[in-house]
C-alpha cells in the first residue's frame, strides 16, 4: 500500500522505526486496563508493528498482550 510509504515513524530521538525493530522505553508508563501493571524504563519491546497514526505503534509484552505505545515513550533499540 502506497499509504504506509508515505508514514514517517519515529522515536523520542529522531529515529526511524520500522516494522520488526525493538524498542527500549525511556520512561516507566503504567498501562491502563491491565490490573495495575507498570513497565519499567529500559524494558525492550520486540517485533514492533507500525500503525497509521505516525504517533503510535502496536507491540506485545509477556505481561501485556495488544499494547499500544506512543513513539514520544521509545528510543530505538
Amino acid at each position: 500500500m502506497a499509504d504506509d510509504d508515505d508514514i514517517v515513524v519515529k522515536d523520542a530521538n529522531g529515529t526511524r522505526l520500522a516494522d520488526g525493530d525493538s524498542v527500549t522505553l525511556v520512561k516507566d508508563l503504567k498501562v491502563k486496563g491491565s490490573g495495575g501493571v507498570t513497565l519499567k524504563r529500559g524494558t525492550l519491546i520486540k517485533n514492533i508493528r507500525l500503525t497509521p497514526d505516525e504517533e503510535e505503534i502496536e507491540c506485545n509484552h509477556e505481561k501485556v498482550r495488544g499494547l499500544v505505545l506512543r513513539t514520544e515513550f521509545v528510543k530505538k533499540a
